[in-house]
């Protein structure tokens, strides 16, 4: 169905390196010598290039005709964006728009609450964030520096919205592309193209009770970052109200600015007041909204909103335990609602963004279910009822990219092997519900291992394929439904190396995948001191074939050590036991099966020296790397601890309770997951690195720790990063950071001595 251009010259080069690395690999520890370790100055290049990820094409979209293919780029190390055009015909690309363009040299400026999105985003890249196409993809709606752009592609111009002073966030177009709507302040606005004239589709809004804003839980947790939706005739808009009576007021201050006032955030933590929502309905010329009636009180979480051409308005909503999600049809005109299914599960539910996607003039449309051992879709009639199965439980599904309804064809992300994520293509159920005979089987849309994503045209005939793999960066493929017709060219620097890895799976109940990182001077007649690589939280998978992963792993093995990493139960991707085997246990389950996988790992390998372990991670990653020396000493003899959640009570509702349980009636488990108590246990060499401006993991989570540690009488070093985020994009910190790293760990780990392994 699909084919491929022939092998070039660099991929050829990159094969037969990888099967150098894998011959290697056939023998295991037989390694006596490999190409020369990185040093100081691949921290440097690494950083420069944010992970040798600038100069590659992000963001692809085909234009809905198919003949285009529009992406941002930034050039090799400068983080601002462009955008550019690539031809499906030619096969050539050009620059469309920059930044500095359209600001006619003026400096790119940010607003906080701009900042805050990017952040919750995990955006880090200036000049163009983001980029949106019309129905017709004429027009290009640009938002940048705080203003509006819209670029003509017919025409070669653009200009200027004519929009007051204020913070915009969130523009769209509308979908007969007449309009434009953002959020300015805190109300929802549409400013009509042919007149230049801007109306307030709310009125009313305020800091606390905001119109069409997204609330921080929603944007940092649910994966929803908007708060308002189009009717598909262009001539209503719903947008969700929220209301922050109550919640508590967090505020973030940099410590080496004291003459500027810090600024306030709604952070609702576990067992206090959320957020109180409600989703409105409105003409776009304004008047009082209609409000959707739901159990309120019940389900207190707004997690999804769909309204677009395909179907009718619909939303989902989660109670506060997060253990049923309940869909329903909405009626714009009088506010009711319908329930058209329920999901529920003695843990929690998992929220999909994308779903419902309505087919066969709104007479069915697609599903995802846990019911099974892990998801699957389910077709389903208008009123809710089970149809069919589109996509079985058991094939490793994981998220819908594209249907085409005519062709009833379903492409989808999954794969049996959660270190991979491939794009493939099923056909469903035909109308007359007679299987077809290719019903059964999936035809994956790229080759070889690695991760897969896709994007379609409006018209279904083109799509873009990004794929990476353990030795390859990100590169995206334009194809049609016959063949390959181009790349999407990039200017990146790649890697001076290829990451020397090792997949593979250990242990039998659970089955844990790892991968070890070995220096490239490995000496198969020396023990290393191994370094654990650990994330160990949901929502995430870590463990995966993607060769931007490993590339920082690999240059602190070449510090002389063995890194490896493993995927214990809780995360993502290995079917709904696994996933929910965590609940209310962060501080067993995890930490368990990273030592269970860890001991596996080195009865495999006996050059991995388990008397010298250490383990660094960030985040979820930080918090186990402080539990493992805290909790598990007797494993792990030195951590880094990244941002870590040292208090499950101090992190925010809908993450926490979710996994946790509700205060106070889990108390006892909150504990049990606490690093606090565990102060006074510490023996081992620890050091707690954060980003005094982060607002995600407040930095008041090491201050806690370390005050715990401090009255304890232990030892411990703390590395604060003033200024910087849960994100540290900056260069400089980056390299120092990783030098720090490596120092801590040669300085109480040791270095690789000799041994005869076994016969």
């Amino acid at each position: 169905m699909f084919s491929d251009f022939p092998v070039s010259c660099d991929r050829l080069r990159g094969i037969m390196k990888r099967l150098f690395i894998l011959f290697a690999w056939l023998t295991p520890m037989a390694i006596t010598a490999g190409e020369k370790p990185l040093d100081a100055s691949f921290l440097r290049q690494y950083a420069e290039t944010r992970g040798f990820l600038l100069g590659r094409p992000v963001n692809p979209k085909p234009s809905p005709d198919g003949k285009t293919v529009l992406f941002l780029r930034s050039e090799a190390k400068n983080p601002k964006r462009s955008l550019y055009e690539f031809d499906c015909s030619t096969g050539k690309t050009k620059e469309l728009l920059t930044a500095d363009a359209l600001l006619k040299g003026a400096e790119e400026k940010l607003t906080p609450e701009e900042k805050a999105r990017r952040e919750r985003m995990r955006v880090s890249a200036g000049g163009f964030a983001d980029y949106h196409l019309d129905e017709t993809g004429r027009f290009i709606l640009l938002p940048l520096s705080g203003k509006l752009f819209v670029c003509n592609r017919s025409a070669n111009s653009s200009k200027e919205l004519k929009i007051p002073a204020g913070t915009i966030i969130d523009a769209k177009w509308s979908p007969d592309g007449k309009w434009v709507s953002y959020v300015r302040e805190t109300d929802v606005y549409v400013y009509e193209l042919a007149t230049d004239k801007e109306t307030a589709v709310t009125t009313g809004g305020t800091p606390v009770k905001t119109n069409g804003l997204a609330e921080f839980v929603a944007q940092e947790e649910m994966g929803r970052f908007s708060g308002y939706w189009w009717s598909p005739d262009s001539k209503q808009i719903a947008f969700e109200e929220v209301d922050h009576t109550g919640v508590e007021t967090w505020y973030v201050a940099d410590p080496t600015k004291p003459d500027q006032k810090p600024l306030a955030q709604y952070y609702p933590r576990p067992g206090k007041k959320n957020v109180a929502v409600r989703l409105g309905i409105v003409p776009i010329t304004g008047g009082k909204p209609t409000f959707v009636t739901w159990d309120t009180k019940t389900f207190e979480y707004l997690c999804a909103v769909k309204w677009d051409k395909s179907g009718p308005l619909t939303i989902q909503i989660q109670d506060r335990k997060q253990q049923e999600i309940q869909l329903h049809l909405v009626d714009p005109g009088t506010g009711t609602c319908r329930k058209l299914l329920e999901e529920k599960d003695t843990a929690f539910t998992n929220i999909r963004q994308d779903m419902p996607r309505w087919v066969r003039g709104r007479q069915e449309f697609l599903w995802v279910s846990e019911y099974g051992k892990g998801p699957g879709l389910e077709l389903r009639r208008a009123d809710g009822s089970l149809t069919d199965i589109a996509i079985p439980y058991d094939i490793g599904f994981q998220s819908l990219v594209h249907v085409d309804p005519d062709r009833s064809e379903v492409v989808y992300l999954g794969s049996l092997d959660s270190t991979q994520m491939h794009a493939q293509s099923r056909f469903f159920q035909a109308p007359l519900l007679q299987r077809r005979p290719d019903t059964d089987k999936s035809i994956r849309l790229g080759e070889g291992e690695g991760i897969e994503s896709v994007v379609f045209s409006e018209n279904k005939d083109v799509f873009v394929l990004t794929r990476t793999s353990p030795g390859e960066m990100p590169r995206s493929f334009v194809h049609t439904r016959d063949k390959r017709i181009g790349e999407l060219p990039g200017v990146g620097e790649n890697p001076p190396v290829v990451p020397v890895t090792k997949f593979e799976q250990v242990g039998k109940e659970p089955l844990f995948n790892t991968n070890i990182v070995l220096p490239q001077n490995f000496d198969s007649k020396k023990k290393y001191p191994v370094i654990v690589d650990v994330y160990g939280g949901p929502h995430h998978l870590h463990v995966v074939r993607a060769m931007r992963n490993w590339l920082l792993p690999q240059w602190l093995a070449d510090q002389g050590f063995i890194v490896v990493a493993i995927e214990n139960r809780g995360t993502p991707g290995h079917g709904r036991d696994w996933e929910r085997s965590i609940y209310q246990r962060f501080g067993q389950v995890p930490i368990e099966d990273q030592v269970a996988g860890l001991k596996l790992l080195a009865e495999k390998y006996p050059a991995m020296d388990l008397d010298r372990v250490g383990i660094t991670g960030w985040s979820f990653g930080g918090y186990m790397s402080a539990l493992a020396v805290l909790k598990r000493p007797d494993v792990y003899k030195a951590a880094v601890a990244g941002a870590p959640v040292t208090d499950w009570e101090d992190y925010d509702t809908h993450y926490t309770e979710r996994y946790m349980g509700l205060l106070p009636e889990s108390k006892k488990e909150y504990e049990a997951s606490s690093l606090l108590p565990l102060a006074g246990k510490l023996e081992r060499p620890l050091l707690l690195v954060h980003g005094t401006a982060d607002d995600n993991v407040y930095f008041r989570h090491t201050l806690r720790l370390t005050d715990a540690l401090f009255r304890a009488g232990r030892d411990f070093e703390v590395l604060p990063l003033p200024g910087l985020t849960h994100m540290v994009p900056d260069p400089v910190v980056t390299e120092r950071l990783w030098t720090r790293v490596a120092g801590h760990f040669q300085k109480h780990l040791g270095k690789p001595i000799d041994f005869t392994p076994a016969k």
